[in-house]
């Protein structure tokens, strides 16, 4: 288990711009790099071109594939509130699956990508529509949940989000 900072500057400054500081960031503040690289990499893909209700099904997806219960638990919740996905939507992500044909070939991508270590081919989520920016940042995603996956259960981070 890694011990969650309770006081840091960088702590400060996020709680002025969130609702609340999740545990998660909580437990990255332990290396101001890692919480740096985070921060940044999450706020970047933001501004792409994927839909946020994607990168929601893509979180739920990895964090599935992971066993990761912090971050289902965290974007069933974002995924619910801020991108409208429904339970069935929520449940079909878990999985790596969508209703949406598209959107399924993006879960679909990112699953195996997860579950391969890298090793996945894009051509069905090319086929589906996705373009090579987003499949880069489906990609790009994978990586930044793996990420998240990774210091929750390393770090043991108490789950504060509604239970999914």
């Amino acid at each position: 288990m890694i011990k969650p900072v309770q006081d840091d500057p960088k702590l400060d400054d996020l709680a002025k711009r969130l609702p609340r500081v999740p545990n998660m960031l909580r437990v990255m503040a332990n290396s101001p790099a890692v919480l740096d690289g985070y921060l940044g990499l999450s706020r970047s893909l933001k501004k792409g071109t994927l839909p946020a209700a994607t990168s929601e099904r893509i979180a739920l997806t990895v964090g599935a594939a992971n066993g990761c219960g912090y971050c289902v638990a965290a974007h069933t919740y974002s995924g619910k509130k801020a991108a409208g996905l429904s339970d069935a939507e929520v449940e079909a992500a878990k999985a790596g699956a969508s209703a949406d044909p598209k959107e399924a070939a993006a879960v679909a991508f990112a699953r195996e990508l997860t579950e391969s270590r890298g090793n996945a081919d894009p051509a069905a989520a090319r086929a589906a529509g996705w373009s090579d920016e987003q499949i880069l940042e489906i990609i790009a995603l994978v990586a930044l949940q793996t990420l998240t996956n990774y210091v929750n259960k390393v770090g043991g981070t108490e789950n504060d989000w509604p239970p999914a």
